[in-house]
């Protein structure tokens, strides 16, 4: 390589580095100081919230997102029962893919769109907020790695906020992705900040929600610095320990689907039965780890005081707007205590807090022919009511 060429190459990656650390250093300190203050007090709307799992995102009917699915998955009786049971916000997950048209996703599918209009409507109309959470799955994901896939994305989003711009900023958020699968802590910054950039193209005046690296855990959000966008709320994501919150589950690590009836809070004593189900020695230690951990309230408290920490540092309001407990093989009264300890933990340290979800495997409702029935022992772990039409 000749010398000029090593000498661009040279100037052309210390650009880059620079770019980035202008897309993620601070502005103005008043201008960033004004912006954060806009963004802490929208954050008063995201106490108390639950999300809306398969209902714009992880479809599993085999039609796929029909207009019947649309109208019957979650309606205006189920809006109204979140917010009668006193939940002040929703996380709508939206999966981009089908409003998404290769090479020009700034062109949104319109029918799709449509479809989407009405339910964040019915969600207005309860005086709820909603988190528009961009929630595809992990092949989608995996394209951003690719730079011009990077570009697409951030048209889509450029043209998604834009669409929905004219709606309340106190009551409408812009989260970019759910649970970045990216490894490379550096590069997903450098995604987040230019995406964040073109929301702001499309909604001036919105707040956007954003996350760290590799499924957005609260390690990967310590690990980050703030966008010089001030207008934005910092998310992480809360199922510690998985070996608890996900026994049953057919996903994510396959020994968790053998796990059932794992205790909490641990201890050393109380795990031997829960490991001595398991038939792998290095799967048997991770529970017999557990127990040694002594998971409780207090161990919770001791993870999520490190994101305050963080959230003082830097000045930022932060939420956690995803945990809970698989109702598979859990003990009610367990995941209950689970729940309440989180949740307690998140209020202690200011923290909004959304959980995992409304009607789904880790629901606030279980339903039965379209019908919800509330979880009256979940809802007491959230520190709600029971809504007086509750079944």
């Amino acid at each position: 390589m000749g010398k000029k060429l090593r000498v661009s190459v040279v100037a052309g990656r210390l650009a880059l580095v620079a770019g980035l650390g202008v897309l993620l250093a601070g502005p103005g300190a008043g201008a960033q100081n004004a912006d954060s203050a806009v963004a802490r007090g929208r954050a008063e709307h995201l106490r108390r919230g639950i999300n809306l799992s398969e209902w714009f995102a992880q479809v599993f009917d085999p039609k796929g997102y029909t207009k019947e699915h649309f109208e019957s998955w979650t309606t205006a009786e189920d809006i109204a029962l979140i917010k009668g049971m006193g939940f002040d916000h929703v996380r709508l997950s939206v999966n981009p893919q089908p409003l998404w048209q290769s090479n020009h996703a700034d062109d949104l599918n319109a029918e799709y769109l449509g479809y989407l209009d009405a339910a964040v409507k019915m969600i207005l109309a309860q005086d709820l907020a909603v988190i528009l959470d961009i929630h595809p799955d992990g092949e989608f994901k995996a394209n951003l790695a690719k730079d011009e896939f990077v570009e697409q994305f951030a048209d889509f989003w450029r043209a998604f906020a834009r669409h929905y711009a004219s709606l309340p900023p106190e009551r409408v958020f812009f989260e970019i992705l759910n649970e970045p699968e990216i490894r490379d802590r550096y590069r997903w910054a450098g995604i987040q900040a230019h995406v964040a950039v073109a929301i702001r193209e499309g909604a001036p005046g919105h707040t956007i929600i954003v996350e760290g690296a590799r499924w957005a855990d609260d390690d990967d959000l310590v690990f980050m610095e703030p966008l010089r966008d001030g207008n934005v709320i910092y998310n992480f994501h809360f199922y510690e320990p998985h070996l608890f919150t996900h026994q049953g589950a057919t996903w994510g690590e396959n020994y968790w689907h053998e796990l059932k009836e794992v205790p909490y809070p641990s201890s050393p004593e109380n795990v031997q039965a829960a490991a001595a189900r398991v038939g792998d020695a290095v799967h048997r230690l991770e529970i017999v780890r557990y127990g040694a951990g002594h998971w409780n309230a207090a161990r919770i408290d001791a993870d999520i005081a490190q994101v305050e920490a963080w959230a003082k540092r830097w000045n930022v309001p932060v939420t956690c707007n995803e945990f809970g407990v698989y109702r598979k093989a859990a003990k009610p009264e367990e995941r209950a205590a689970w729940l309440s300890d989180v949740r307690r933990t998140l209020e202690k340290r200011g923290m909004g807090w959304t959980m995992w979800d409304y009607s789904g495997g880790f629901g606030v409702v279980v339903k039965e022919n379209g019908q919800p029935t509330v979880d009256a022992t979940t809802v007491k772990a959230l520190g709600l009511n029971m809504p007086v039409r509750a079944h």
